[in-house]
């Protein structure tokens, strides 16, 4: 290695560690303000301090049987949400829920306006259809999930809905 090369490699090492103390101590100069000037305004604003009391809230409380648990109560845990709006008809049901498998055949579903596939279901009677639509249906044929997944739906309108896709196979 020629001199000048060991004198460039000398002056770059001392630049280098240079800026890196510099760096050091900036970085130890913003973290002294910081703690100084910032810490203390922000431990001591309003909105601060009651996300802090918020995260420091126990999860639940527990009764405890033999003691006395009276200052417990039961607490809404935020606004109830309403459900779905229902159907208002059994066209409406249709359109929301039935067509998903009587538009396609899943499932061994009969399609809506196949009357071949609907005769021997027909032919068992509506009370055996109301039945297999509210209940559910588990057979050679094809699966039926009980009110077609809507579980929360009152069996009428179920029975409205089989109605109406009766009417669409006649």
């Amino acid at each position: 290695m020629s001199k000048q090369d060991s004198h460039f490699f000398n002056n770059f090492s001392l630049v280098l560690g240079i800026l890196f103390a510099v760096t050091i101590c900036l970085f130890a100069f913003a973290r002294h303000v910081g703690a100084e000037h910032q810490g203390a305004q922000v431990t001591n604003d309003p909105r601060y301090l009651a996300s802090v009391k918020e995260r420091l809230q126990p999860v639940d409380r527990v009764a405890v049987a033999g003691q006395d648990n009276s200052a417990l109560k039961i607490e809404s845990v935020g606004p109830a949400t309403a459900g779905p709006a229902l159907p208002a008809d059994g066209t409406a049901a249709y359109n929301m829920a039935c067509t998903a498998c009587h538009g396609s055949g899943i499932a061994g579903a009969p399609k809506v306006g196949d009357k071949a596939a609907w005769a021997p279901r027909v032919a068992q009677g509506k009370d055996t259809l109301y039945k297999h639509a509210i209940e559910g249906f588990n057979g050679k044929t094809g699966v039926m999930p009980a009110k077609g997944g809507q579980t929360a739906w009152p069996d009428d309108l179920v029975k409205q809905a089989v109605d109406h896709m009766l009417e669409l196979n006649n």
